[in-house]
């Protein structure tokens, strides 16, 4: 098994306990304000110390992981369950006015940043976890499509599907029965990689106060609201900081790994 698998693994496991674990138990209330305790360096009270407002804040990460693992896997979910339909139906037309216009909706999607798009949608409906999952989710559907119709294109010629389609399927049936599953494992890899990019996108809406909302807890808003403490109280803004780096390489080591795994060419290479 590939080190980079392991150790992503380890680091996104970790994450993802410690959201798990939020739901049940945090070691303080992070609603429970305490002024007398702001500003604490790390201690045997509070191991990764207290922000300007006393709350705890190795209780404050736990909580953001799970709004940002929450934001980043219901955006993949979208991006993939539209995407990939989209990207298996143009590659079975390729060449039709369907697959054309299912490519130019990505390229005018792919034209407006995931910001922007963000920006738009909370000037209509305000500024919310759920109004940054779906800007983020909008964002994903065009990098699954292109994807998914790329590697479908390359196996509507291999000789499986030629006699699949002598035999009477149709396009549909075979996209399913055959197309999908031999594409599954780079759907897999991409999915790992937007799960990445989807915690540094809520973390950057929730910086500019486009992504979750007091009281929520959100890692890019308490970079936020640390950036004028960096002189005085610099692990008030490391440890979030920390937090979304270990995250997002433990996804991206986990991607590579599950690449290297899952790639039959490169399995050969290591034979």
């Amino acid at each position: 098994m590939p080190r980079s698998l392991i150790l992503g693994t380890f680091l996104s496991v970790l994450f993802l306990g410690a959201a798990v674990l939020s739901f049940v138990w945090t070691p303080y209330d992070i609603e429970t304000l305490s002024i007398p305790s702001r500003l604490q360096t790390p201690s045997l009270t509070h191991w990764l110390g207290t922000d300007q407002l006393g709350r705890d804040i190795l209780s404050m990460i736990m909580m953001g992981a799970r709004t940002s693992i929450a934001v980043a896997l219901l955006a993949v979910g979208i991006g993939m369950g539209l995407g990939v339909p989209l990207g298996l139906l143009a590659a079975a037309r390729r060449g039709s006015l369907l697959d054309e216009l299912i490519m130019r909706g990505n390229d005018l999607i792919f034209a407006f940043p995931s910001l922007v798009i963000a920006i738009l949608i909370t000037a209509v409906f305000g500024a919310s976890a759920m109004n940054a999952i779906v800007a983020i989710g909008i964002f994903n559907i065009p990098v699954f499509a292109r994807l998914t119709r790329g590697a479908a294109l390359s196996l509507w010629s291999r000789d499986f599907i030629l006699a699949a389609r002598v035999s009477g399927k149709s396009a549909t049936r075979i996209s399913i029965e055959h197309i999908l599953p031999n594409i599954a494992n780079l759907m897999i890899v991409q999915g790992t990689i937007q799960f990445s990019l989807g915690i540094l996108a809520e973390a950057a809406l929730s910086y500019i106060g486009l992504g979750a909302q007091p009281p929520t807890a959100s890692w890019g808003r308490m970079l936020a609201d640390a950036q004028t403490l960096a002189s005085i109280a610099p692990h008030v803004a490391l440890m979030p900081g920390l937090a979304i780096v270990f995250m997002v390489l433990g996804l991206n080591l986990m991607g590579d790994g599950l690449r290297d795994l899952l790639d039959p060419r490169l399995r050969v290479a290591r034979t």
